[in-house]
């Protein structure tokens, strides 16, 4: 008997079915608006795909799909120069440069697919697999031989629905935590935050807080990103180039694009030394969430100016003040953002080798090549 579910894959946002929202309503990342945002101003080394699963002929659950060109990359990170990383690279751009992820690689959290009450998710994910093998199928008609496929970022209690015959020779991976900073109901302003920290951790706000003493900080229009759009850029690659590992970099429209489409969802906060913009943050409405975006600074004012630590300080300021009950922090830097207080919620992964032989050895060479941070928890209130 044949399933009544199906999957139609979409190259465009323009044909996707007309009811995809009704679906994504919870998540502004799977949004037509948002995806939109993507169509362009995706990294230059990024294909996205869309997919709709049907119950008979009822849109039931959708997802999407990003391709990415490593070997397109001149540097996976400039940080580290050592022979690790330079194996690592030369592995990666002969071995595992084609990568076919299903979800967001340029977020963090499930952002990858959402499935609607009528839809089991062993059913679902069955049919996003069966969805990435036509796209592989697809993408070699095209000459791109898929290296590696990766089901990211879905939480421990999720692990589960991949117990199923599809994913048997996928292997389970994790990596580094997802920081978030969940918001007390009790916390009705950002100064009873502030009551609640330890006297170490209110000390070290008071020091932050003079330490930027000199720096003004604003919101930046549409207008006013489009002006400033070669610094924003310069200022987002000085942070970028740092990263471990890069996978993508953003092209120089992304923040105008998105502030375009996303309008008052998308924040933008420029910081300021005179009429020198000498930093940026950016947050996005995400439902009661706020999920903080990429970000940007000249590295002598940061280190000066505490620069980074007062930007988080203004992300929770602004989340308390409009009554968020969560902010997303994602990855990296995850001891200064445990120290204002976000706590680390473990991600995981699967991935698929589409060599037999090289599949063997993902377990091991993923645990050698994944950058390992070790930092301490923090625990800034009283």
């Amino acid at each position: 008997m044949s399933s009544p579910f199906s999957f139609q894959i979409y190259s465009s946002v323009k044909n996707i079915p007309s009811d995809w929202d009704s679906l994504a309503a919870n998540n502004l990342f799977l949004s037509r608006a948002y995806l939109e945002t993507l169509a362009v101003s995706a990294p230059k080394n990024m294909q996205c795909h869309f997919i709709g699963l049907f119950l008979n002929d009822q849109l039931v659950g959708i997802a999407m799909t990003q391709y990415i060109n490593l070997s397109e990359l001149n540097s996976f990170g400039e940080r580290d120069h050592c022979l690790k990383t330079i194996v690592r690279d030369f592995v990666f751009k002969n071995f595992s440069s084609n990568v076919l992820v299903m979800g967001n690689n340029m977020l963090t959290g499930q952002n990858g697919w959402c499935f609607g009450s009528k839809l089991p998710a062993s059913e679902g994910l069955a049919l996003l697999k069966k969805a990435t093998e036509e796209l592989k199928i697809n993408f070699h008609a095209n000459g791109i031989k898929i290296h590696l496929t990766i089901f990211k970022d879905f939480a421990e209690e999720r692990v589960s629905f991949f117990k199923i015959p599809e994913f048997k020779l996928f292997f389970l991976f994790t990596t580094q935590p997802n920081m978030i900073f969940n918001i007390r109901n009790s916390w009705s302003s950002f100064d009873d935050y502030i009551a609640d920290l330890s006297k170490k951790y209110r000390d070290q706000y008071k020091r932050a807080r003079k330490k930027a003493e000199g720096i003004s900080k604003r919101k930046l229009s549409l207008e006013e990103i489009t002006n400033y759009n070669e610094r924003i850029f310069e200022l987002y690659m000085n942070v970028a180039k740092n990263a471990p590992f890069n996978t993508f970099y953003l092209t120089e429209n992304h923040f105008k694009t998105l502030k375009t489409v996303l309008k008052d969802k998308f924040l933008f906060y420029g910081y300021f030394v005179g009429d020198e913009l000498i930093g940026f943050n950016t947050l996005i409405k995400n439902g009661t969430d706020i999920d903080t975006y990429f970000l940007g600074y000249d590295e002598f004012y940061q280190r000066e100016k505490m620069l980074y630590l007062n930007m988080l300080y203004d992300m929770i300021g602004f989340s308390i003040n409009k009554g968020y009950s969560r902010i997303i922090f994602a990855r990296t830097a995850l001891e200064i953002k445990s120290s204002v207080g976000a706590k680390p919620m473990d991600m995981f992964g699967m991935m698929q080798h589409s060599n037999p032989i090289l599949n063997l050895f993902v377990s091991k060479t993923f645990r050698y090549f994944e950058p390992k941070m070790e930092w301490k928890q923090r625990n800034p209130f009283k």
